[in-house]
């Protein structure tokens, strides 16, 4: 079904050893304390969900939430192969064979073939290796072909840069070029499994994964967008990580996609972080867009003069905490994160079936000034099911997969605001890590089921009256701000947010679900 490219000079499945000598031999990166690797991204240090396409088939008209994703012919994918093809000629590629899913019964063969031999290493970590005996016997079920060196052309390709995602699922075939951030190759495979499994019964979700220690039946997802915390808190080393950014949700339990992971640096501390910040010296480890001394070879982990989105990606077992498996039974919690730049949402409160359905759509969170360039004051951000760029289909579908599995496991609901409290952004106080950590340990400990709730004067929510360890004023929000009247104000205008953001979904089809949206449009 896919195309026929013609690699000439394709190395396969190279060693991680191998990959670095050739991705040093051939200037990729340089070698950094410990044998980590740091390169560049050049201009893109992030992704580029304008220029994210799927390959539209009458199949599919009914099926893709196409008001969330771009357009390509049948047709202008075959130029773009075939001039991908023509681009090949003569130069090196890697191709490495890899699965995605822990769970047999749903994994995703993929081959991976890529322009660049870090990259290749970057995707080695973060998919999951094949055994011997499943290499010699490897089919692709999807290809992903990477060039960042070809440049798209909108006449001939029907897009609007020069650099291009494009998924076709008919031909079982994506590819990606103008880009030198390896963060599409491992969303393209999200992108995918996204798509198929619905089909199979199968909840596909942004999110993290632990067990507790002590009781690995323990189970708690985090859901959350970039700088809202998800990998930093999944990532304790006093609890299982299960995975920190992609899982499935069956019938049986809760699976990684991944064998690796991909976590934010900047700022990153080892009092905070251990097990993040050791991960740094591993060989092999890639370190994004870092600036660093020749002296010791450490990344600067406070610059961000190239970017706010450092990164490094390394494979599970660099950490020791891991779940052995990546498999778990059902969750006990779901904790649903979000920065709040804003200060009015509360540190935590327990959500109900509705409400997590309403703020799982709604995925808010906000950027804050000095994440991008541009931006002065806090700018709320939604992200449908905390993944919009990743949904091929509409929303309606994963919310109404969440209200099964929540009501087939008994599982709680959680919002965890790891944004600001006190006044918004600039005025207040952002909730700091180890606070945070102490109202996660009181949800997955339980301590928080059968405690007296207060409703949140906001929103409306139902906010626990203590919390371990947790200074009980912390927990309303209003009352910490200098002047209720203002937080008030500001805290009517966030409602309208999520008000004009819910606009797009019309009638959800849950009565309850919508009587939240209404309840907020007249609170």
């Amino acid at each position: 079904m896919g195309y026929e490219f013609n690699f000439e000079n394709l190395s396969i499945n190279l060693s991680l050893e191998a990959l670095v000598e050739k991705l040093i031999a051939r200037k990729e990166g340089v070698l950094g304390r410990g044998g980590s690797i740091l390169v560049s991204t050049g201009k893109h240090t992030g992704r580029s969900p304008e220029n994210k396409y799927l390959v539209y088939q009458d199949a599919l008209k009914d099926k893709i939430w196409w008001d969330n994703n771009n357009k390509m012919s049948e047709d202008q994918f075959e130029i773009l192969c075939s001039d991908i093809n023509s681009y090949s000629h003569s130069k090196e590629f890697f191709s490495q064979d890899l699965l995605a899913c822990a769970n047999k019964k749903f994994q995703l063969k993929v081959r991976v073939i890529t322009e660049y031999a870090w990259h290749s290493a970057f995707i080695k970590h973060l998919l999951i290796p094949p055994t011997t005996e499943e290499l010699d016997s490897f089919k692709p079920d999807y290809t992903i072909i990477s060039c960042p060196n070809f440049k798209a052309s909108p006449k001939k390709h029907g897009c609007k840069s020069e650099t291009l995602i494009v998924i076709n699922f008919k031909k079982k075939t994506a590819i990606i070029c103008g880009t030198e951030y390896a963060g599409e190759i491992k969303k393209i495979v999200f992108t995918i499994l996204n798509y198929l499994l619905p089909a199979k019964d199968v909840m596909p979700m942004h999110c993290s994964a632990t067990q507790e220690k002590s009781d690995p039946s323990n189970v708690t997802i985090f859901f959350g967008l970039s700088g809202t915390g998800k990998t930093t808190l999944s990532s304790d080393e006093n609890k299982i990580l299960v995975g920190d950014d992609e899982h499935g949700w069956s019938s049986e339990g809760v699976f990684n996609f991944e064998g690796g992971c991909y976590a934010k640096t900047i700022n990153l501390r080892k009092e905070d972080e251990p097990q993040i910040f050791n991960t740094l010296t591993k060989f092999g480890t890639i370190i994004e867009n870092m600036t660093f001394k020749d002296s010791d070879r450490f990344p600067n982990l406070s610059d961000s003069s190239i970017t706010q989105n450092t990164r490094c990606a390394y494979p599970l077992n660099y950490l020791d905490n891991i779940s052995p498996d990546k498999c778990t039974e059902q969750p006990k919690n779901i904790i649903m994160l979000t920065c709040d730049a804003f200060g009015v949402l509360p540190p935590i409160s327990e959500l109900s079936l509705a409400e997590s359905i309403f703020y799982f759509l709604s995925g808010f969170t906000s950027k804050v000034a000095g994440t991008e360039s541009g931006i002065n004051s806090p700018i709320p951000t939604f992200s449908s099911c905390f993944g919009a760029p990743f949904l091929p289909l509409h929303p309606h579908i994963y919310g109404a997969m969440l209200k099964s599995r929540v009501l087939d496991s008994g599982c709680k609901c959680w919002l965890v605001n790891t944004g600001w409290v006190g006044g918004g952004y600039g005025v207040g106080k952002r909730i700091d890590i180890p606070t945070t950590r102490k109202i996660i340990s009181a949800i997955s400990g339980n301590f928080l089921t059968n405690t007296s709730k207060q409703s949140d004067p906001g929103f409306g929510l139902k906010v626990p009256l203590e919390v371990p360890g947790v200074a009980k004023r912390f927990l309303n929000p209003r009352a910490l701000w200098e002047r209720e009247d203002l937080y008030d104000i500001e805290a009517k205008k966030v409602r309208q947010m999520f008000v004009e953001n819910f606009d797009q979904f019309g009638v959800f089809g849950d009565k309850d679900v919508n009587d939240i949206f209404e309840k907020l449009k007249s609170f």
